[in-house]
Protein backbone atom coordinates (compact mmCIF):
# COMPACT_ATOMS: atom_id res chain seq x y z
CA UNK A 1 0.00 0.00 0.00
CA UNK A 2 2.70 2.50 1.02
CA UNK A 3 5.77 1.11 -0.69
CA UNK A 4 8.21 3.20 1.36
CA UNK A 5 8.52 4.55 4.89
CA UNK A 6 8.22 8.23 3.83
CA UNK A 7 5.01 7.44 1.91
CA UNK A 8 3.71 5.81 5.10
CA UNK A 9 4.45 8.97 7.13
CA UNK A 10 2.74 11.11 4.50
CA UNK A 11 -0.33 8.85 4.47
CA UNK A 12 -0.58 8.72 8.28
CA UNK A 13 -0.56 12.54 8.44
CA UNK A 14 -3.66 12.56 6.22
CA UNK A 15 -5.56 9.65 7.77
CA UNK A 16 -4.88 10.41 11.43
CA UNK A 17 -4.04 14.16 11.23
CA UNK A 18 -4.74 15.51 14.74
CA UNK A 19 -4.55 12.20 16.61
CA UNK A 20 -1.63 11.91 19.01
CA UNK A 21 1.25 10.17 17.24
CA UNK A 22 3.97 10.35 19.92
CA UNK A 23 3.80 11.16 23.62
CA UNK A 24 7.18 11.63 25.30
CA UNK A 25 6.80 13.12 28.75
CA UNK A 26 5.39 16.62 28.30
CA UNK A 27 5.91 16.52 24.53
CA UNK A 28 2.82 15.53 22.53
CA UNK A 29 3.05 15.37 18.75
CA UNK A 30 0.16 14.73 16.36
CA UNK A 31 0.52 12.76 13.14
CA UNK A 32 0.41 15.93 11.07
CA UNK A 33 3.05 17.55 13.31
CA UNK A 34 5.20 14.44 13.05
CA UNK A 35 5.07 14.73 9.28
CA UNK A 36 6.07 18.39 9.46
CA UNK A 37 8.99 17.71 11.79
CA UNK A 38 10.22 14.80 9.66
CA UNK A 39 10.10 17.02 6.53
CA UNK A 40 12.17 19.60 8.41
CA UNK A 41 14.83 16.97 9.11
CA UNK A 42 14.79 15.88 5.47
CA UNK A 43 15.31 19.49 4.33
CA UNK A 44 18.34 19.82 6.60
CA UNK A 45 19.71 16.43 5.56
CA UNK A 46 19.53 17.39 1.88
CA UNK A 47 21.21 20.71 2.68
CA UNK A 48 24.21 19.04 4.31
CA UNK A 49 24.60 16.68 1.39
CA UNK A 50 22.89 13.43 2.39
CA UNK A 51 22.20 11.40 -0.74
CA UNK A 52 20.03 8.37 -1.43
CA UNK A 53 21.82 5.29 -0.17
CA UNK A 54 24.07 7.12 2.30
CA UNK A 55 24.23 5.43 5.68
CA UNK A 56 23.30 7.62 8.65
CA UNK A 57 23.45 6.33 12.23
CA UNK A 58 21.41 7.10 15.35
CA UNK A 59 22.98 6.33 18.73
CA UNK A 60 20.41 7.46 21.26
CA UNK A 61 17.67 6.19 23.61
CA UNK A 62 13.97 5.97 22.79
CA UNK A 63 12.49 9.46 22.44
CA UNK A 64 10.39 11.63 20.17
CA UNK A 65 13.66 13.04 18.82
CA UNK A 66 14.71 9.54 17.72
CA UNK A 67 11.40 9.08 15.90
CA UNK A 68 11.49 12.45 14.14
CA UNK A 69 15.14 12.09 13.12
CA UNK A 70 14.78 8.54 11.85
CA UNK A 71 11.74 9.30 9.71
CA UNK A 72 13.28 12.46 8.29
CA UNK A 73 16.57 10.76 7.49
CA UNK A 74 14.89 7.77 5.84
CA UNK A 75 12.79 10.27 3.89
CA UNK A 76 15.99 11.76 2.50
CA UNK A 77 16.79 8.34 1.06
CA UNK A 78 19.39 7.55 3.69
CA UNK A 79 19.83 4.05 5.08
CA UNK A 80 19.15 4.12 8.82
CA UNK A 81 21.82 2.54 11.06
CA UNK A 82 20.56 2.29 14.66
CA UNK A 83 23.34 1.82 17.25
CA UNK A 84 22.89 -0.07 20.51
CA UNK A 85 22.79 2.37 23.45
CA UNK A 86 24.69 -0.13 25.60
CA UNK A 87 27.68 -0.10 23.26
CA UNK A 88 30.97 1.42 24.32
CA UNK A 89 33.08 3.55 21.99
CA UNK A 90 34.94 0.73 20.17
CA UNK A 91 31.73 -1.24 19.62
CA UNK A 92 29.87 1.76 18.22
CA UNK A 93 32.90 2.63 16.08
CA UNK A 94 32.78 -0.88 14.58
CA UNK A 95 29.17 -0.29 13.50
CA UNK A 96 30.00 3.14 12.07
CA UNK A 97 33.00 1.81 10.14
CA UNK A 98 31.25 -1.34 8.90
CA UNK A 99 28.28 0.64 7.62
CA UNK A 100 30.37 3.52 6.24
CA UNK A 101 28.09 5.97 8.06
CA UNK A 102 28.57 9.58 6.90
CA UNK A 103 26.71 11.11 9.84
CA UNK A 104 25.86 10.20 13.41
CA UNK A 105 22.88 11.57 15.36
CA UNK A 106 23.40 11.11 19.08
CA UNK A 107 23.08 12.58 22.58
CA UNK A 108 25.23 13.59 25.52
CA UNK A 109 24.53 12.51 29.07
CA UNK A 110 22.28 9.45 28.66
CA UNK A 111 22.88 7.22 31.70
CA UNK A 112 26.06 9.19 32.29
CA UNK A 113 27.42 8.45 28.80
CA UNK A 114 28.81 11.16 26.55
CA UNK A 115 28.55 9.26 23.28
CA UNK A 116 30.58 11.67 21.11
CA UNK A 117 33.39 11.65 23.67
CA UNK A 118 33.34 7.85 23.72
CA UNK A 119 34.39 7.90 20.05
CA UNK A 120 37.52 9.95 20.71
CA UNK A 121 40.57 8.27 19.18
CA UNK A 122 38.52 5.87 17.02
CA UNK A 123 39.32 5.53 13.33
CA UNK A 124 36.17 6.73 11.52
CA UNK A 125 37.35 7.75 8.04
CA UNK A 126 33.90 8.16 6.47
CA UNK A 127 32.16 9.96 9.34
CA UNK A 128 31.71 13.62 8.32
CA UNK A 129 29.58 15.09 11.11
CA UNK A 130 27.94 14.38 14.45
CA UNK A 131 24.59 16.00 15.28
CA UNK A 132 23.27 16.24 18.83
CA UNK A 133 19.58 15.40 19.12
CA UNK A 134 17.07 17.12 21.34
CA UNK A 135 16.98 15.96 24.91
CA UNK A 136 14.22 13.48 25.75
CA UNK A 137 11.70 16.20 26.63
CA UNK A 138 12.27 18.62 23.83
CA UNK A 139 15.10 20.95 24.94
CA UNK A 140 18.08 21.06 22.60
CA UNK A 141 21.07 18.93 23.62
CA UNK A 142 24.46 20.59 23.55
CA UNK A 143 23.20 23.79 21.89
CA UNK A 144 24.06 26.25 24.63
CA UNK A 145 26.75 27.76 22.45
CA UNK A 146 26.73 28.79 18.83
CA UNK A 147 30.22 27.37 18.53
CA UNK A 148 30.68 24.18 16.55
CA UNK A 149 32.79 21.79 18.59
CA UNK A 150 35.04 19.14 17.08
CA UNK A 151 35.72 15.53 17.99
CA UNK A 152 39.17 14.84 16.58
CA UNK A 153 38.51 15.65 12.92
CA UNK A 154 34.71 15.21 13.07
CA UNK A 155 32.64 18.37 13.74
CA UNK A 156 29.85 18.11 16.32
CA UNK A 157 26.77 20.28 15.65
CA UNK A 158 23.87 21.21 17.88
CA UNK A 159 20.33 20.45 16.75
CA UNK A 160 19.52 24.05 15.92
CA UNK A 161 22.68 24.39 13.85
CA UNK A 162 21.77 21.28 11.89
CA UNK A 163 18.24 22.49 11.13
CA UNK A 164 19.54 25.92 10.11
CA UNK A 165 21.21 24.28 7.12
CA UNK A 166 17.83 23.93 5.40
CA UNK A 167 17.72 27.70 5.03
CA UNK A 168 21.12 27.83 3.35
CA UNK A 169 22.83 29.04 6.52
CA UNK A 170 26.59 28.67 6.67
CA UNK A 171 27.94 26.10 9.15
CA UNK A 172 31.13 27.26 10.89
CA UNK A 173 32.29 29.23 7.88
CA UNK A 174 31.55 26.50 5.33
CA UNK A 175 28.60 26.80 2.96
CA UNK A 176 26.37 23.72 3.12
CA UNK A 177 23.87 24.49 0.39
CA UNK A 178 23.67 27.12 -2.29
CA UNK A 179 19.97 27.75 -1.73
CA UNK A 180 17.15 27.28 0.71
CA UNK A 181 15.74 23.73 0.76
CA UNK A 182 11.94 23.99 0.69
CA UNK A 183 9.22 21.49 1.55
CA UNK A 184 8.59 20.76 -2.14
CA UNK A 185 12.20 19.70 -2.67
CA UNK A 186 12.06 17.52 0.45
CA UNK A 187 8.84 15.89 -0.78
CA UNK A 188 10.44 15.25 -4.14
CA UNK A 189 13.17 13.35 -2.31
CA UNK A 190 10.55 11.40 -0.32
CA UNK A 191 8.81 10.41 -3.54
CA UNK A 192 12.09 9.42 -5.21
CA UNK A 193 12.72 6.72 -2.60
CA UNK A 194 11.77 3.27 -3.91
CA UNK A 195 10.44 0.23 -2.10
CA UNK A 196 13.41 -1.87 -3.12
CA UNK A 197 15.89 0.64 -1.67
CA UNK A 198 17.64 -0.34 1.55
CA UNK A 199 15.82 1.26 4.45
CA UNK A 200 18.00 0.16 7.34
CA UNK A 201 20.97 -1.84 8.54
CA UNK A 202 20.09 -3.56 11.79
CA UNK A 203 23.26 -4.79 13.43
CA UNK A 204 22.98 -8.13 15.16
CA UNK A 205 23.94 -8.48 18.80
CA UNK A 206 27.33 -9.94 18.01
CA UNK A 207 27.07 -12.84 20.49
CA UNK A 208 28.88 -15.07 17.99
CA UNK A 209 31.37 -12.48 16.80
CA UNK A 210 31.41 -8.85 15.78
CA UNK A 211 27.98 -7.39 14.94
CA UNK A 212 26.85 -7.69 11.31
CA UNK A 213 24.57 -5.27 9.45
CA UNK A 214 21.44 -7.05 8.23
CA UNK A 215 20.13 -5.33 5.08
CA UNK A 216 16.37 -4.72 4.89
CA UNK A 217 14.39 -2.83 2.24
CA UNK A 218 11.42 -0.52 2.70
CA UNK A 219 9.00 -2.98 1.18
CA UNK A 220 10.22 -5.90 3.31
CA UNK A 221 9.76 -4.00 6.55
CA UNK A 222 6.37 -2.52 5.64
CA UNK A 223 4.89 -5.77 4.39
CA UNK A 224 6.16 -7.73 7.41
CA UNK A 225 4.83 -5.33 10.01
CA UNK A 226 1.56 -4.60 8.26
CA UNK A 227 1.00 -8.34 8.62
CA UNK A 228 2.19 -8.25 12.23
CA UNK A 229 -0.13 -5.36 13.11
CA UNK A 230 -3.09 -7.10 11.50
CA UNK A 231 -2.49 -10.40 13.27
CA UNK A 232 -2.05 -8.90 16.76
CA UNK A 233 -5.02 -6.57 16.27
CA UNK A 234 -3.32 -3.20 16.75
CA UNK A 235 -5.98 -0.49 16.31
CA UNK A 236 -6.38 3.23 15.83
CA UNK A 237 -6.56 4.82 19.26
CA UNK A 238 -4.39 2.20 20.96
CA UNK A 239 -1.80 3.67 23.28
CA UNK A 240 1.38 1.68 22.82
CA UNK A 241 4.20 1.78 25.40
CA UNK A 242 7.48 0.98 23.65
CA UNK A 243 10.05 -0.29 26.12
CA UNK A 244 11.88 -2.28 23.45
CA UNK A 245 14.76 -0.08 22.25
CA UNK A 246 14.37 1.60 18.88
CA UNK A 247 17.80 0.32 17.84
CA UNK A 248 16.21 -3.15 17.83
CA UNK A 249 14.05 -4.39 14.96
CA UNK A 250 11.08 -4.87 17.24
CA UNK A 251 11.22 -1.43 18.83
CA UNK A 252 11.58 0.39 15.51
CA UNK A 253 9.39 -1.66 13.22
CA UNK A 254 6.77 -3.26 15.47
CA UNK A 255 6.77 0.05 17.38
CA UNK A 256 7.23 3.15 15.22
CA UNK A 257 6.20 1.72 11.84
CA UNK A 258 3.25 -0.30 13.16
CA UNK A 259 1.85 2.74 15.02
CA UNK A 260 2.08 4.83 11.84
CA UNK A 261 0.22 2.13 9.93
CA UNK A 262 -2.63 1.73 12.40
CA UNK A 263 -2.95 5.17 13.96
CA UNK A 264 -1.84 4.07 17.42
CA UNK A 265 -0.16 6.49 19.82
CA UNK A 266 3.50 5.70 20.46
CA UNK A 267 4.72 6.25 24.03
CA UNK A 268 8.50 5.68 24.11
CA UNK A 269 10.37 4.85 27.30
CA UNK A 270 14.12 5.48 27.38
CA UNK A 271 15.00 2.83 29.94
CA UNK A 272 13.08 -0.01 31.53
CA UNK A 273 12.17 0.70 35.11
CA UNK A 274 9.29 -1.30 36.56
CA UNK A 275 7.97 1.51 38.73
CA UNK A 276 8.05 3.97 35.82
CA UNK A 277 6.34 1.49 33.49
CA UNK A 278 3.51 1.10 36.01
CA UNK A 279 3.18 4.88 36.35
CA UNK A 280 3.07 5.46 32.59
CA UNK A 281 0.52 2.68 32.04
CA UNK A 282 -1.77 4.35 34.56
CA UNK A 283 -1.11 7.96 33.47
CA UNK A 284 -1.37 7.39 29.71
CA UNK A 285 -3.98 4.61 29.76
CA UNK A 286 -1.64 2.26 27.91
CA UNK A 287 -3.45 -0.51 26.07
CA UNK A 288 -0.58 -2.24 24.24
CA UNK A 289 2.56 -3.42 26.02
CA UNK A 290 4.85 -5.80 24.10
CA UNK A 291 8.12 -7.02 25.53
CA UNK A 292 10.24 -9.99 26.58
CA UNK A 293 8.95 -12.34 29.30
CA UNK A 294 11.26 -10.69 31.84
CA UNK A 295 9.30 -7.43 31.49
CA UNK A 296 6.00 -9.00 32.53
CA UNK A 297 7.63 -11.07 35.27
CA UNK A 298 9.15 -7.91 36.75
CA UNK A 299 5.77 -6.18 36.72
CA UNK A 300 4.04 -9.16 38.32
CA UNK A 301 6.62 -9.34 41.09
CA UNK A 302 6.54 -5.60 41.83
CA UNK A 303 4.44 -4.88 44.93
CA UNK A 304 3.73 -1.39 43.58
CA UNK A 305 1.60 -2.66 40.72
CA UNK A 306 -1.48 -2.78 42.93
CA UNK A 307 -1.13 0.94 43.54
CA UNK A 308 -1.53 1.74 39.82
CA UNK A 309 -4.57 1.43 37.59
CA UNK A 310 -3.64 -1.11 34.91
CA UNK A 311 -7.18 -1.68 33.65
CA UNK A 312 -6.43 -0.14 30.24
CA UNK A 313 -4.08 -2.98 29.28
CA UNK A 314 -5.51 -5.25 26.60
CA UNK A 315 -2.76 -6.57 24.30
CA UNK A 316 0.61 -8.17 25.03
CA UNK A 317 2.99 -9.66 22.51
CA UNK A 318 5.98 -11.58 23.74
CA UNK A 319 8.43 -14.19 22.62
CA UNK A 320 11.63 -15.93 23.66
CA UNK A 321 13.15 -19.37 23.79
CA UNK A 322 10.68 -20.17 26.54
CA UNK A 323 7.47 -18.44 27.61
CA UNK A 324 6.17 -20.26 30.69
CA UNK A 325 2.52 -21.31 30.69
CA UNK A 326 2.22 -19.98 34.22
CA UNK A 327 3.42 -16.54 33.09
CA UNK A 328 0.74 -16.33 30.38
CA UNK A 329 -1.94 -17.30 32.89
CA UNK A 330 -0.77 -14.66 35.37
CA UNK A 331 -0.60 -11.98 32.67
CA UNK A 332 -4.28 -12.57 31.96
CA UNK A 333 -5.50 -13.10 35.50
CA UNK A 334 -3.41 -10.51 37.36
CA UNK A 335 -2.54 -7.87 34.74
CA UNK A 336 -5.86 -8.00 32.87
CA UNK A 337 -4.62 -8.59 29.32
CA UNK A 338 -7.44 -9.74 27.04
CA UNK A 339 -4.98 -10.90 24.41
CA UNK A 340 -1.56 -12.44 24.97
CA UNK A 341 0.23 -13.57 21.83
CA UNK A 342 3.60 -15.17 21.33
CA UNK A 343 5.75 -14.83 18.25
CA UNK A 344 9.19 -15.69 16.91
CA UNK A 345 11.47 -13.63 14.75
CA UNK A 346 15.06 -12.61 14.16
CA UNK A 347 16.87 -9.69 12.57
CA UNK A 348 17.80 -11.69 9.48
CA UNK A 349 14.10 -12.25 8.76
CA UNK A 350 13.12 -8.59 9.24
CA UNK A 351 12.06 -9.38 12.79
CA UNK A 352 9.19 -11.79 12.22
CA UNK A 353 8.81 -15.46 11.23
CA UNK A 354 5.93 -17.12 13.09
CA UNK A 355 3.03 -15.79 15.14
CA UNK A 356 0.16 -17.17 17.15
CA UNK A 357 -3.30 -16.02 16.12
CA UNK A 358 -5.93 -14.52 18.38
CA UNK A 359 -8.17 -17.52 17.69
CA UNK A 360 -5.56 -19.96 19.02
CA UNK A 361 -6.21 -21.79 22.25
CA UNK A 362 -4.43 -20.66 25.42
CA UNK A 363 -2.42 -23.88 25.31
CA UNK A 364 -1.10 -23.14 21.81
CA UNK A 365 -0.29 -19.53 22.71
CA UNK A 366 1.50 -20.53 25.90
CA UNK A 367 3.49 -23.43 24.48
CA UNK A 368 4.38 -22.32 20.92
CA UNK A 369 5.34 -19.30 18.83
CA UNK A 370 2.59 -20.01 16.34
CA UNK A 371 2.74 -20.63 12.60
CA UNK A 372 4.56 -18.99 9.73
CA UNK A 373 3.08 -15.66 8.66
CA UNK A 374 1.64 -15.56 5.13
CA UNK A 375 4.33 -15.58 2.46
CA UNK A 376 6.94 -17.46 4.49
CA UNK A 377 8.04 -21.09 4.56
CA UNK A 378 9.44 -22.62 7.72
CA UNK A 379 11.29 -25.94 7.96
CA UNK A 380 12.76 -27.78 10.92
CA UNK A 381 15.75 -29.79 9.71
CA UNK A 382 17.18 -32.70 11.70
CA UNK A 383 20.93 -33.23 12.08
CA UNK A 384 21.03 -35.63 9.15
CA UNK A 385 19.67 -32.92 6.84
CA UNK A 386 16.12 -34.20 6.33
CA UNK A 387 12.94 -32.51 7.54
CA UNK A 388 12.26 -33.37 11.15
CA UNK A 389 9.02 -35.06 12.10
CA UNK A 390 6.54 -33.24 14.38
CA UNK A 391 8.00 -33.28 17.87
CA UNK A 392 11.54 -33.96 16.64
CA UNK A 393 14.05 -31.14 17.23
CA UNK A 394 16.11 -29.58 14.47
CA UNK A 395 17.43 -26.29 13.13
CA UNK A 396 14.81 -23.78 12.01
CA UNK A 397 15.11 -22.64 8.38
CA UNK A 398 13.09 -19.78 6.88
CA UNK A 399 12.44 -18.75 3.28
CA UNK A 400 10.35 -15.90 1.90
CA UNK A 401 10.06 -12.16 1.40
CA UNK A 402 11.27 -11.23 4.91
CA UNK A 403 14.67 -12.90 4.53
CA UNK A 404 17.44 -10.35 4.13
CA UNK A 405 19.63 -10.32 1.04
CA UNK A 406 22.65 -10.55 3.32
CA UNK A 407 24.98 -8.62 5.61
CA UNK A 408 26.27 -5.27 4.44
CA UNK A 409 29.79 -5.56 3.02
CA UNK A 410 30.19 -9.17 4.17
CA UNK A 411 29.48 -11.64 1.33
CA UNK A 412 31.18 -14.53 3.14
CA UNK A 413 28.94 -14.45 6.20
CA UNK A 414 25.96 -13.63 4.00
CA UNK A 415 26.51 -16.92 2.14
CA UNK A 416 26.76 -18.77 5.47
CA UNK A 417 23.42 -17.36 6.64
CA UNK A 418 21.34 -17.74 3.44
CA UNK A 419 21.95 -20.75 1.21
CA UNK A 420 21.69 -20.75 -2.61
CA UNK A 421 18.05 -21.90 -2.42
CA UNK A 422 17.10 -18.88 -0.33
CA UNK A 423 16.81 -20.65 3.02
CA UNK A 424 17.92 -18.64 6.05
CA UNK A 425 19.71 -20.87 8.55
CA UNK A 426 18.64 -19.36 11.85
CA UNK A 427 20.81 -21.31 14.28
CA UNK A 428 17.71 -21.80 16.43
CA UNK A 429 16.56 -25.24 17.53
CA UNK A 430 12.83 -25.89 17.38
CA UNK A 431 10.08 -28.47 17.07
CA UNK A 432 6.71 -28.29 15.35
CA UNK A 433 3.40 -29.86 16.27
CA UNK A 434 0.98 -31.54 13.87
CA UNK A 435 -0.58 -28.16 13.01
CA UNK A 436 2.75 -26.56 12.13
CA UNK A 437 3.05 -24.47 15.29
CA UNK A 438 6.70 -23.85 16.10
CA UNK A 439 8.26 -24.05 19.54
CA UNK A 440 11.80 -22.71 19.86
CA UNK A 441 13.72 -24.88 22.29
CA UNK A 442 17.15 -23.29 22.13
CA UNK A 443 20.02 -21.82 20.19
CA UNK A 444 22.49 -24.28 18.68
CA UNK A 445 25.27 -22.42 20.48
CA UNK A 446 23.49 -22.63 23.86
CA UNK A 447 23.14 -26.40 23.90
CA UNK A 448 25.69 -28.26 26.03
CA UNK A 449 26.57 -31.94 26.33
CA UNK A 450 26.20 -33.75 29.65
CA UNK A 451 27.92 -37.11 29.41
CA UNK A 452 26.95 -37.38 25.75
CA UNK A 453 23.34 -36.20 26.21
CA UNK A 454 22.13 -32.96 24.58
CA UNK A 455 20.98 -30.54 27.27
CA UNK A 456 18.85 -27.59 26.09
CA UNK A 457 18.89 -24.69 28.60
CA UNK A 458 15.53 -23.28 27.52
CA UNK A 459 13.82 -26.60 28.19
CA UNK A 460 15.39 -26.81 31.65
CA UNK A 461 14.51 -23.18 32.37
CA UNK A 462 10.89 -23.80 31.39
CA UNK A 463 10.65 -26.68 33.84
CA UNK A 464 12.32 -24.77 36.69
CA UNK A 465 9.92 -21.86 36.21
CA UNK A 466 7.14 -24.18 37.33
CA UNK A 467 8.61 -24.16 40.84
CA UNK A 468 6.59 -21.72 42.98
CA UNK A 469 9.69 -20.01 44.40
CA UNK A 470 11.29 -19.23 41.03
CA UNK A 471 10.65 -15.83 39.45
CA UNK A 472 13.33 -15.93 36.74
CA UNK A 473 16.01 -18.44 35.79
CA UNK A 474 18.81 -18.83 33.28
CA UNK A 475 20.79 -22.04 32.74
CA UNK A 476 24.25 -22.31 31.18
CA UNK A 477 26.78 -25.08 30.83
CA UNK A 478 29.94 -25.17 32.93
CA UNK A 479 32.93 -27.52 32.79
CA UNK A 480 32.87 -30.86 34.62
CA UNK A 481 35.79 -33.28 34.91
CA UNK A 482 33.77 -36.45 34.32
CA UNK A 483 30.73 -35.39 32.27
CA UNK A 484 32.32 -32.68 30.12
CA UNK A 485 29.72 -30.07 31.02
CA UNK A 486 26.88 -29.78 33.50
CA UNK A 487 24.18 -27.20 34.08
CA UNK A 488 24.51 -24.15 36.31
CA UNK A 489 21.23 -22.38 37.10
CA UNK A 490 21.09 -18.70 38.06
CA UNK A 491 17.81 -18.14 39.89
CA UNK A 492 15.92 -14.99 40.88
CA UNK A 493 13.62 -15.93 43.74
CA UNK A 494 10.09 -14.68 44.21
CA UNK A 495 9.61 -12.16 47.04
CA UNK A 496 9.32 -13.77 50.47
CA UNK A 497 11.30 -16.89 49.54
CA UNK A 498 13.78 -18.38 52.03
CA UNK A 499 16.84 -17.98 49.83
CA UNK A 500 19.20 -19.87 52.12
CA UNK A 501 17.41 -23.18 51.53
CA UNK A 502 16.38 -22.56 47.92
CA UNK A 503 19.40 -24.18 46.16
CA UNK A 504 18.87 -27.50 47.97
CA UNK A 505 15.09 -27.29 47.54
CA UNK A 506 15.48 -26.75 43.80
CA UNK A 507 17.96 -29.59 43.47
CA UNK A 508 15.58 -32.02 45.14
CA UNK A 509 12.62 -30.74 43.12
CA UNK A 510 14.50 -30.87 39.80
CA UNK A 511 15.71 -34.42 40.48
CA UNK A 512 12.12 -35.50 40.95
CA UNK A 513 10.80 -33.73 37.84
CA UNK A 514 13.40 -34.10 35.07
CA UNK A 515 15.94 -36.54 33.70
CA UNK A 516 19.17 -36.62 35.71
CA UNK A 517 21.36 -35.19 32.94
CA UNK A 518 19.10 -32.12 32.78
CA UNK A 519 19.28 -31.37 36.50
CA UNK A 520 21.68 -28.44 37.12
CA UNK A 521 24.62 -29.45 39.30
CA UNK A 522 24.65 -26.02 40.85
CA UNK A 523 21.99 -23.43 41.70
CA UNK A 524 23.00 -19.83 42.36
CA UNK A 525 20.46 -17.42 43.84
CA UNK A 526 20.98 -13.93 42.38
CA UNK A 527 19.29 -10.57 42.82
CA UNK A 528 18.79 -10.17 39.07
CA UNK A 529 19.86 -11.61 35.73
CA UNK A 530 22.13 -9.57 33.47
CA UNK A 531 20.08 -8.25 30.56
CA UNK A 532 20.90 -6.44 27.35
CA UNK A 533 18.95 -3.34 26.32
CA UNK A 534 16.37 -5.54 24.59
CA UNK A 535 15.61 -7.40 27.82
CA UNK A 536 17.31 -10.62 26.77
CA UNK A 537 19.46 -12.50 29.26
CA UNK A 538 23.18 -12.13 28.61
CA UNK A 539 24.17 -15.79 28.67
CA UNK A 540 27.76 -14.90 27.81
CA UNK A 541 28.15 -13.13 31.15
CA UNK A 542 26.59 -16.04 33.01
CA UNK A 543 28.86 -18.56 31.28
CA UNK A 544 31.85 -16.45 32.24
CA UNK A 545 30.64 -16.28 35.84
CA UNK A 546 29.99 -20.02 35.99
CA UNK A 547 33.40 -20.86 34.61
CA UNK A 548 35.14 -18.43 36.94
CA UNK A 549 33.15 -19.64 39.94
CA UNK A 550 31.90 -16.05 40.24
CA UNK A 551 28.77 -15.79 42.35
CA UNK A 552 27.81 -12.48 40.70
CA UNK A 553 25.56 -10.52 43.07
CA UNK A 554 23.65 -13.22 44.88
CA UNK A 555 22.98 -12.88 48.58
CA UNK A 556 24.04 -16.47 49.10
CA UNK A 557 25.44 -19.22 46.94
CA UNK A 558 25.36 -22.91 47.80
CA UNK A 559 26.26 -25.94 45.71
CA UNK A 560 23.29 -28.13 44.95
CA UNK A 561 23.27 -31.27 47.06
CA UNK A 562 23.82 -34.54 45.30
Amino acid sequence: MWGTVPRLVEDAAVRFADDEAVVDGEVRVSFSELYARAIEVTRAAIAVGVQRGDRVAIWAPNSVAWVVSALGLVGSGAVLVPVNTRFKGPEAAHVLRSSGARALFTVEGFLGNDYPAMLAGEDLPELERIVLLHELHGAPAGCGSSEVTRLDEVPVYGWGEFLAAEDGVVESGTAVAGHKIGEAEALDRWHAVEGTDLSDLMFTSGTTGKPKGAMATHIQSLRAFATWASIVGLERGDRYLVVNPFFHTFGYKAGILACLMQGATLVPLAVFDTARVLEVVAEEKISVLPGPPTLYQSILDDPGRRENDLSSLRLAVTGAAVVPVELVKRMRAELGFDTVLTAYGLTESTGVVTMCRRSDSPEVIASTSGRAIPGLEVRVVASAGEDARPGEPGEVLVRGYTVISGYFGDPERSAEAVDPDGWLHTGDIGVTDESGNLRITDRTKDMFLVGGFNAYPAEIEGMLLRHPAVSQVAVVGMPHDRLGEVGCAFVVARPGTDQSSLPDDLSVWASANMANFKVPREFRVVDSLPLNASGKVLKTELRRAARADDAMNEPERQPASR
